[in-house]
């Protein structure tokens, strides 16, 4: 009966490990077989098969050189569901494979120290039974089943160890398509790599010592079986806590060079504010000294030149098209507008943009450059939107509809566009991929839109409608303390 559960425990304990290992390939990995769950499915039995089959024919004692042979198999069936299931060429690879292996080794080891009475149990019974003090069937059963229920005790305390450290390891790793360096594989590595020569080290000691002496290690060095624990738990932190730490390095690295986009997009905007705000004054100026040089031309041409009077008439309208193609009433705003508009249709010629319901309150308590800011990067989505859907459809509509308004405190903005209908986002993605080669520096036009609003307490959100993306934004149009004035119209 022992041996028979013993065998169930292990093809249980195998088929889990792989769950638990397609699970974290699935996380990170996209699959080859177009449907999920088949894949992970058949990754999970096949890696339990070999799992088991490793077990069946390599020996359960065996030397120094046996238990590396055991071990490098390990690792290459792991690599090879890897490989076989997953487009798995990467860094990041090799972070998953060493990462998993050593993970399911400390929580082997773990369960296996805190719950080695299973061993000393057995010894005790097989004494009593040698020496005729188990003489009834029913205390034979008792010892057995007792035996039986440490062993599967242990076999689910270490399944548990392996299947919540791989999910914390899934939920802080949230950059999973991160391209990353050199230095931070070696940092992410190094915690996993320790906790899995720790383990070999432990299998070696341990398989050699009850091959020959079993008393050698526990009755020799009680303090062992506290201090192993504590070790294998140390690194077992150290793994989960190294990846927590790379994240929010990631993290901060993004926010880094997100503040420097931002800084330097404020700096554009001033100087183009500045400089339009001359040219609009010019225009301004030269249309004002220009009519009334017109204006007395015909006055002293009519009757006399017809074809000099329809010149002036036709210069005359040609003056009064000296104006923006979009004006709102902002600066701003009627900056960014004409700017992105004669960028846009130097590639784009056919773009129609749309900002007729584009309207700002009498009091705009929310700052001129934050509102540069968050249209400013909804225009450069926009644009490189259509600029797609251009490329791949010359035929396709491209258009930008920009409109907002103010219900009670709350100023509403709403960015449409159309584009080709593909929307790439992962899953525990708060934004879309950006498709760019250089994902470090690109994709966080819509983070930098979302940071902006959240000074005023407000969100962003973003849908899409067939073909058209939808880009909303909510802020409070009210006062802020550390703000003290209101932008000027």
């Amino acid at each position: 009966m022992y041996e028979a559960v013993s065998v169930l425990l292990e093809i249980v304990s195998a088929m889990f490990q792989g769950y638990c290992l397609q699970y974290f390939y699935g996380s990170f990995l996209d699959g080859r077989i177009r449907n999920r769950r088949i894949n992970g499915l058949v990754a999970a039995v096949l890696y339990g098969i070999l799992r088991l089959g490793t077990g069946a024919f390599l020996p359960q004692r065996y030397g120094n050189l046996g238990t590396f042979a055991k071990l490098a198999a390990i690792m290459c069936i792991i690599s090879v569901i890897a490989l076989i299931f997953y487009w798995a060429i990467g860094k990041i690879t090799l972070f998953l494979v060493l990462t998993f292996m050593a993970v399911s080794e400390i929580s082997f080891f773990l369960s296996y120290m805190v719950f080695r009475l299973e061993d000393n149990l057995l010894k005790l019974w097989n004494w009593y039974a040698i020496n005729g003090y188990m003489t009834s069937a029913k205390t034979y059963n008792i010892a057995v089943i007792t035996v039986i229920g440490m062993n599967v005790l242990r076999c689910v305390i270490a399944s548990a160890l392996l299947y919540f450290t791989v999910k914390k390891i899934v939920k802080d790793y949230r950059e999973k398509d991160y391209a990353i360096h050199r230095t931070e594989l070696l940092f992410i590595l190094t915690p996993g790599l320790a906790g899995l020569m720790v383990c070999t080290l432990l299998r070696v000691t341990i398989d050699t010592a009850e091959s020959g002496a079993p008393e050698l290690l526990y009755d020799r060095y009680p303090s062992l079986i506290i201090i192993v624990p504590v070790i294998l738990l140390l690194l077992l932190f150290s793994i989960v806590s190294g990846v927590k730490l790379f994240q929010d390095m990631i993290c901060w690295n993004r926010e880094k060079s997100s503040r420097i986009i931002l800084e330097n997009q404020v700096s554009s905007l001033q100087e183009h504010m500045g400089e339009m705000e001359r040219v609009y004054s010019g225009i301004r100026g030269m249309k004002h000294d220009m009519k009334n040089t017109i204006s007395l031309i015909m006055q002293l041409a009519s009757g006399k030149e017809e074809e000099l009077q329809a010149y002036l008439e036709e210069l005359n309208q040609t003056m009064d098209r000296l104006e923006f193609q979009f004006k709102t009433g902002n600066t701003v705003v009627d900056t960014l507008l004409n700017m992105k508009y004669h960028e846009i249709i130097s590639i784009v010629p056919d773009l129609r943009m749309d900002v007729e319901w584009l309207q700002f309150p009498d009091k705009l308590f929310i700052q001129s450059y934050d509102i540069g800011i968050i249209l400013g990067n909804a225009l450069d989505n926009a644009m490189e939107a259509c600029r797609k859907l251009k490329s791949k459809e010359p035929d396709a509509e491209a258009f930008m509809r920009i409109s907002s308004f103010q219900k009670r405190e709350l100023f509403f903005l709403k960015v449409e566009n159309s584009f080709d209908g593909r929307l790439v986002r992962r899953r525990q993605e708060e934004f879309p991929m950006t498709d760019k080669a250089d994902r470090e520096n690109h994709g966080i036009g819509l983070a930098n839109i979302k940071s902006t609003a959240e000074k005023y307490s407000g969100t962003m959100d973003f849908k899409v409608n067939g073909r058209v993306f939808i880009l909303s934004v909510m802020m409070k149009n009210e006062r802020r303390e550390e703000d003290g004035f209101w932008s000027d119209r």
